[in-house]
Order: C-alpha cells, then structure tokens, then sequence
C-alpha cells in the first residue's frame, strides 16, 4: 500500500495547523474560541477530522479538490458544537460525519 499523496499530506497538516492555532475559517468562527472546548476530550476532536477526511476530494493523480469546503464543513460543525443556536446549511449527512476505524 502506498502512502497519502503529497497533496493530500500538505492540506491535513495545514488544517491541523489551523484547527490548533484557532485561526480555521475565521469568517464563521469569528469571536468563538473553539480550542478549550475541542481539545478537552478527543471526541469532538476526532469527529472533526472525520469529517474533513470524509468530505475531502482527490483527483486521480492525488491532487486536492476541494480544501476550502472540506475545512467550512469542519468549521459548520465546530461552530454548532460551540454555538448550539447556530443551523449547519445543508444539514450533515451521514457520510460526512461517519468514522472509520479498526
């Protein structure tokens, strides 16, 4: 089995380094410091990478399609979880919020 493309590699470590810096699609998320509730327990955590995964497209020579709706889908769920009067447009579905795992 071969590894992540480079593509695919660079835009996970960007979104990490924005979900950790607080600075993931500032627009939406502007004023709410999403960080201590996140990063208290890795629930929350783990299914917001899932769903950045889950909704991120790659071609077929493993170039990202889609990086800036992956992360406002991410930052749509961070902002519900902080924000529980907020309404997430479109609504999930479930495959954009499914686990995987062993």
């Amino acid at each position: 089995m071969g590894h992540l493309p480079l593509d695919v590699r660079a835009s996970i470590r960007l979104f990490a380094f924005y979900l950790a810096n607080g600075t993931i699609d500032v627009d939406l998320l502007d004023g709410i410091d999403y960080r201590p509730a996140l990063f208290q327990f890795g629930s929350a955590l783990e299914q917001i990478f899932a769903i950045y995964g889950n909704v991120l497209e790659v071609d077929e020579s493993g170039c990202v399609l889609n990086d800036g709706e992956a992360q406002y889908r991410a930052a749509q769920w961070i902002r519900a979880y902080c924000d529980p009067s907020y309404q997430v447009e479109p609504p999930f579905q479930a495959w954009e919020t499914e686990l995987h795992g062993p």
